[in-house]
């Protein structure tokens, strides 16, 4: 148990930055007297209107502002919506250590060596009911649990207050592939002595029954594998360690030699055999990607990444015909060892469409068996409550219908609907041996990253982004002459805007409306400096003048909003002006 220091202790105090009401960023902050401890630093994908966004983050600028309180990090398991934005976090914020899974760290220690930052923090790992100390108040032990990533681990949380438990990700599989099952008995002995609040995986919150065992896919997978005539291609998510053990097995039983297609998932494999994960194969099981076009057809399985129809996956490349080693030939069989994640099932489908144009046999659905959860269904749910019994309730890891009726389970199993919190993130949770509520908020939108990967996207690029998207970019460069008078008539540039038959001669209504301005141009007439001959020109003035005019037309004809930049070249001769020669801005 946490020691208490002589010091007054203030209640624990937990805020979710990430993970509530949505899929992924999951990144939570626990907070006693002036110490933080956080848990997990996950991160999520862009919708479809985050033009060029690559990564989806938590906001954190309430960390940077209280780092100097961040007492270290604790880490559930290596999925990319729980570690993946650590190294982005790392580049901005100190956290001195960060204890977790062999798994998670190892996946992590190559992003931070990826990214130069391996000196920035200690990366510590834990095993099965290992216990760290974070700070003078946090002590938490690790339960092993049972999910889609190997490595996987429930959190129990030694506090002042009293003990938290963190489910993390977690179902209850009774036959997990690599024979590491869930730890019902140190769950249960916890649950006896008084669990405070349970803190629990809402994802599967509206699915009955139990989820299925990730062992309960291998017969099914391997009757396509075995009735294939020809060469196999599986897709399913890199970190799907156990998916990808089932599948080198069937390879091995089957005859068949593997080639790994995506970094990401030959990644994986490597860690995953190395730490003992997936088992020593022979040596002649897995070949270089060049052999699935030399060897026999019916020799080979493929396995890639691209399950989600992600852009510039593996997969999706095949599929258009653009992968330089891969191509698709009559009688391949794909098979989807998946299913897409909401908001990815029209990139799916699309690359579904592709593969079956250029003849292969696609396998996909959830009634071919060859896909299960990593996340507990109602019953899972039910079971994690009984054991652990909790005092207080806090459901998580969920859009909020999945956390609504996961709190309705909560209380059809007894505990009362006063003692639970349906929450956002950024809502600061009090927790004391007697209450839970809401007592305060922080900040907690979202950082984007940009496509390069090295760059955060702002609110204001992101709207000019949407704004080029939906109503186009008109450009109009304007050269003026020292007497205030166009010296030539205005350039405009008109692209990807939407034209009717009537504004089919913008261009032409723009460039008019444009040279009316010049009789208001002595309205930015100003004489010199009292004893100097002569005026000078505002000539910014003139420029929002222009500005206004643009926005004006083109507003009342195409009846929308253009992003506006007018390039304005002033005379170098102009008696008084401090501005460059071409000044540019967007509205």
């Amino acid at each position: 148990m946490a020691e208490s220091p002589n010091q007054t202790v203030s209640p624990l105090r937990i805020t979710p930055l990430g993970g509530l009401g949505e899929i992924g960023k999951n990144t939570w902050i626990f907070q006693v007297n002036d110490e933080i401890m956080l848990l997990d630093g996950g991160l999520s994908f862009p919708t479809e209107e985050m033009h060029g966004v690559n990564l989806v983050l938590p906001n954190i600028d309430w960390l940077i502002e209280n780092q100097e309180k961040i007492v270290g990090m604790v880490v559930t398991h290596g999925h990319e919506d729980h570690i993946g934005g650590i190294p982005y976090h790392l580049q901005r914020l100190r956290i001195p250590v960060i204890h977790g899974p062999r798994l998670a760290m190892a996946l992590l220690e190559d992003k931070l060596r990826e990214a130069e930052l391996l000196g920035r923090t200690q990366l510590q790992t834990v095993g099965p009911r290992g216990t760290v100390r974070v700070g003078k108040y946090f002590v938490v032990e690790y339960l092993q649990n049972t999910h889609s990533m190997a490595d996987s681990y429930t959190l129990a949380i030694h506090t002042p207050t009293g003990l938290v438990i963190h489910t993390g990700d977690f179902k209850f599989d009774h036959t997990p592939v690599d024979g590491r099952k869930f730890d019902y008995q140190r769950l249960a002995e916890h649950g006896e002595k008084g669990v405070l609040c349970l803190i629990s995986d809402s994802t599967n919150a509206e699915v009955p029954g139990f989820t299925p065992s990730e062992r309960s896919v291998y017969p099914n997978l391997e009757r396509y594998i075995k009735e294939a005539p020809g060469r196999v291609i599986v897709t399913t998510f890199a970190s799907s360690v156990h998916r990808l053990h089932m599948l080198l097995d069937i390879a091995q039983k089957t005859g068949r030699s593997v080639c790994v297609v995506g970094r990401s998932m030959l990644n994986m494999i490597a860690k995953a055999k190395a730490l003992g994960f997936i088992p020593n194969f022979s040596d002649s099981l897995l070949q270089p990607v060049q052999a699935a076009n030399s060897l026999p057809p019916e020799r080979v399985l493929v396995l890639t990444t691209g399950s989600q129809g992600e852009p510039m996956s593996a997969l999706t490349r095949i599929a258009g015909g653009d992968h330089r080693q891969v191509k698709i030939q009559p009688g391949d069989t794909v098979i989807f060892s998946s299913n897409p994640i909401p908001g990815n099932t029209i990139s799916v489908v699309r690359v579904i469409d592709k593969l079956m144009q250029l003849g292969a046999n696609v396998v996909y659905g959830r009634e071919r068996g060859i896909h299960v959860s990593g996340h507990g269904a109602i019953e899972d749910q039910k079971l994690m409550l009984a054991l652990t019994k909790p005092k207080f309730f806090f459901p998580c890891h969920g859009e909020y219908r999945m956390i609504r009726r996961h709190a309705q389970t909560a209380q059809e199993m007894g505990v009362p609907a006063e003692n639970m919190l349906l929450t956002e993130n950024g809502d600061v949770v009090e927790l004391t041996a007697e209450s839970m509520r809401v007592v305060d908020r922080i900040p907690a939108g979202v950082d984007l990253v940009d496509a390069s990967r090295s760059t955060m996207v702002n609110s204001n690029v992101l709207r000019e982004r949407q704004r080029l998207a939906e109503d186009g970019f008109v450009t109009v460069a304007v050269a003026l002459t020292a007497q205030g008078t166009f010296a030539a008539r205005p350039q405009i540039s008109i692209k990807a805007v939407a034209r009717s038959a009537e504004t089919r001669n913008l261009e032409d209504m723009l460039r008019t409306a444009l040279e009316r301005t010049q009789s208001r141009f002595g309205e930015f007439r100003q004489p010199l400096e009292a004893g100097a001959l002569g005026y000078q020109y505002d000539w910014m003035g003139i420029k929002q003048l222009l500005e206004r005019t643009v926005k004006q037309v083109t507003r009342e004809m195409l009846q929308s909003h253009p992003l506006i930049q007018v390039l304005l070249q002033t005379p170098l001769e102009a008696p008084v002006t401090s501005l460059p020669l071409a000044v540019a801005t967007s509205a």
